[in-house]
């Protein structure tokens, strides 16, 4: 196990704290480590917060076991202490939070690489997820490293990739990969219809670099995922091809790490760096798991250009 070290510490009593509550287990070559020795919550020493934010940073997803303390209310003040939090601007929260809730027997399987909420121009920086109710098997997590991604390119295709803008939208085709699954059951079938209904009840657009530069690390990262419509100015078939080629970069497996959920985990991923994807192999089991979204900022490209809202306002009431 690795320690997170050079952190400031704000007292000797915090400092010391940290130093032995904190230990970082690394999952992956390039992705995800397990936090061992904390139990989360909004009242955290600043030390130690500050220690797990750092690897966040570094590490992109950790994990932590037997958070089963972690209510609903915890969940949400642990995720304030990243910044503002907000709830999804189509998808309806649990009454009295901020969540957006997956749940299976709703819809609520995202089986499909993306980047959260990348539609909108001010995309979420940083996300908690927390499981409620798991399958007795199945239903594993993949995130893939997007920064590792944009440094595995060759030089030309990074200078490509940093020229490209994508437009982004979330009335994506969210059922193209479920409908070639003819094992689907009813139940799943009509959940799946009736998510994407709430889930595109208001279409949002924006226009993001397919290259952005992270506002705290200030590393390059693709910038895709499936919200990714089409590439600016290139004809449809050329469009899907670079999506395509971007794509498969992000998703080799050196890239990623797979998580098994057990009752009480909770992951946190830094949405700027990362894509991921929920595995549905689960069939009619019941899944459930809630996410705190903290609110991030603009994506920013090499060129210092900004994300742009196309997002067709609805005329206001006379």
């Amino acid at each position: 196990m690795n320690a997170i070290t050079n952190v400031r510490h704000l007292s000797p009593a915090a400092d010391a704290a940290a130093a032995t509550a904190l230990h970082v287990e690394p999952l992956a070559g390039r992705i995800g480590a397990v936090v061992h020795g904390v139990s989360l919550s909004g009242a955290l020493e600043p030390a130690l917060f500050a220690q797990i934010k750092a690897a966040l940073l570094q590490h992109r997803v950790i994990f932590f076991r037997g958070q089963q303390h972690l209510d609903d209310a915890g969940h949400q003040a642990f995720g304030r202490l990243f910044g503002e939090i907000e709830a999804h601007p189509t998808v309806p929260a649990p009454d009295g939070t901020a969540f957006l809730e997956l749940n299976s027997q709703h819809g609520g399987r995202a089986d499909s690489w993306h980047t959260d909420v990348t539609f909108k121009a001010v995309f979420p920086k940083v996300c908690v997820l927390r499981a409620v109710t798991l399958p007795g098997h199945g239903g594993d997590t993949v995130w893939a490293n997007t920064v590792a991604a944009y440094e595995g390119l060759p030089a030309p295709l990074q200078q490509l990739a940093e020229q490209l803008w994508a437009v982004h939208g979330n009335d994506y085709d969210y059922a193209e990969n479920f409908r070639q699954n003819t094992a689907a059951s009813q139940t799943e079938t009509q959940g799946r219809a009736s998510y994407r209904k709430v889930f595109t009840s208001k279409t949002i657009e924006s226009e993001q670099p397919l290259v952005h530069v992270h506002a705290e690390t200030g590393e390059k990262a693709l910038l895709l995922g499936h919200f990714a419509k089409r590439i600016k100015g290139l004809r449809s078939n050329e469009s899907a091809a670079l999506l395509q080629l971007f794509h498969e970069r992000i998703v080799r497996l050196e890239n990623t790490v797979r998580w098994h959920w057990q009752p009480g985990d909770v992951a946190i991923w830094d949405n700027r760096a990362t894509q991921h994807y929920a595995i549905n192999d689960y069939a009619d089991a019941h899944r459930v798991m809630r996410r705190v979204t903290v609110t991030g900022d603009v994506a920013t490209s090499v060129d210092g250009r900004t994300s742009v809202d196309l997002t067709v306002r609805e005329p206001a009431a006379a």
